[in-house]
């Protein structure tokens, strides 16, 4: 239990989650954004100041001239090539160096990339002064003589314009997560207050008070949600409901035979006769088995009432469960003047009589029906087997030849607590028997079906199971 709440109160909240996983993607949705950003913005700023480098190193190259002495010469004046070179931040050096990349003019920029031979011109980086320049390399000649002119700047401008291009792309964006962040807070908070307004409605609610919680049909999955709590508290309320019942029944059903025998036994201690003390022993242990076999029905409703019932399907061979349950009943046929038999097991082994079924539940369904025909039936009780090849079911049936129960009235009978007028006037059962067997057949997957025994006299109970085929 401690463990459990402490995990409880660690636990983080649902707003928080939610708000974190809907942002969490938007952040790296966002950087992602900003890292193509970042890649477009210095590809586009890079073309145009590698273009102005490329502008310079023509204008350059289109004032070289070729002296008498085979040297070159630039037909520029220090004003005029301020001029062409002209950059408001950078700093711009050039350089003309010789088809091996000697230079020639301008400052020494030897460590240039120069373009291959099928290059017009080469950008790249140098190092001049300490400092990281951007250059351009371009191939020229005049007349056979072949130079290069190079022409670098430094990276001041383009970075500049770079951040700011990513100031002005990226922040925006980051700005707008401020307002989308707050209003889906707000909107979160919203969307899960009736689940607050559920959990403070449990929480001062009195353990006694089962009634419907009233729930906000905001959305489907908090309607769902208070589905599922009026759900569980409409079952504990049957629950509770059962539990009350039973103990109420219990407390009646035995009280009855309880007093009779307390009754009797102080009758038997005051008498002095020793066969009058026998009779009074025989009635307590006959009201004894009537309060155990009472006891046994209310639990075993108890078990059905609450769906404990966990079924085991196995192969059950019915002839032969029948044949025990005849031999465990013959000590009470013959204490009623019963003649109790079994009827159609060997023509139903010879035809097969296996069926998929739970042991128990068979075997508490054939106790209780012929525990009643022994107690309400006539001089004779038939327990039959029949197997029915084509529809492939395997019947079983409890017949007496007793006075049996009206048609008009054999639905009502297996209803809880309903008997007969001869169960009334012999005051034997609790009527919770045919209840029990027809409970049993319906979680067999079958019924119950009461007709009328042969010659239209007495009862027979029959329930039809699924045989199976022994190889």
């Amino acid at each position: 239990m401690k463990h459990a709440a402490l995990a409880a109160k660690n636990a983080p909240l649902l707003r928080n989650r939610m708000l974190r996983h809907v942002l969490l993607p938007l952040i790296v949705t966002w950087l992602c954004a900003t890292a193509v950003m970042l890649g477009v913005a210095q590809d586009f700023t890079g073309r145009v100041f590698d273009r102005t480098l490329l502008d310079h190193a023509y204008a350059l190259s289109s004032r070289l001239q070729m002296q008498a002495d085979g040297e070159l010469k630039l037909d520029l004046s220090e004003q005029e090539l301020e001029t062409v070179l002209y950059e408001p931040v950078e700093m711009v050096v050039y350089s003309i160096l010789s088809s091996i990349g000697q230079p020639l003019l301008g400052v020494d920029l030897q460590d240039a990339f120069l373009p291959s031979y099928f290059q017009e011109y080469r950008y790249g980086y140098l190092y001049y002064a300490g400092r990281s320049m951007r250059s351009i390399a371009l191939r020229q000649s005049i007349g056979d003589k072949k130079f290069f002119v190079v022409v670098a700047h430094t990276t001041q401008a383009r970075n500049h314009m770079v951040q700011r291009l990513m100031w002005f792309g990226s922040l925006p964006i980051f700005l707008m997560l401020i307002p989308l962040t707050i209003w889906l807070w707000d909107r979160i908070e919203r969307d899960l207050q009736p689940l607050a307004q559920l959990h403070d409605a449990l929480l001062v609610r009195d353990a006694k008070d089962l009634s419907p919680l009233e729930v906000a049909t905001t959305s489907r999955e908090v309607e769902q949600v208070g589905k599922a709590l009026n759900d569980l508290i409409d079952r504990l309320d049957r629950n509770i409901a059962l539990q009350r019942e039973f103990a109420g029944n219990v407390a009646h059903e035995l009280r009855t035979p309880l007093a009779g025998i307390k009754a009797m036994a102080e009758f038997g201690l005051a008498g002095q006769d020793s066969a009058v003390q026998r009779e009074q022993l025989s009635q307590i242990v006959t009201s004894t088995e009537r309060a155990a076999r009472l006891v046994n029905q209310l639990l075993d409703l108890a078990m059905l009432d609450e769906d404990q019932v966990s079924l085991h399907i196995v192969d059950v061979d019915m002839a032969e469960l029948v044949r025990q349950m005849v031999l465990r009943h013959l000590d009470k046929a013959d204490a009623h003047g019963v003649d109790l038999g079994a009827q159609g097991l060997d023509e139903s082994e010879a035809l097969g009589s296996w069926v998929q079924a739970d042991t128990a539940l068979v075997t508490g369904l054939l106790d209780n029906l012929i525990d009643n025909a022994l107690r309400y039936g006539g001089d004779t009780v038939t327990v039959a087997v029949a197997v029915n090849l084509q529809t492939k079911m395997c019947s079983i049936s409890v017949e007496d030849d007793g006075p049996g129960i009206p048609a008009s009235v054999r639905t009502a009978m297996m209803q809880r607590w309903t008997q007969g007028d001869d169960g009334e006037l012999l005051g034997q059962g609790a009527g919770l028997g045919l209840f029990l067997v027809a409970r049993y057949a319906r979680l067999l997957g079958s019924h119950l079906q009461l007709d009328s025994g042969e010659g239209g006299r007495g009862l027979k109970a029959s329930v039809w199971l699924p045989s199976v085929v022994k190889q």
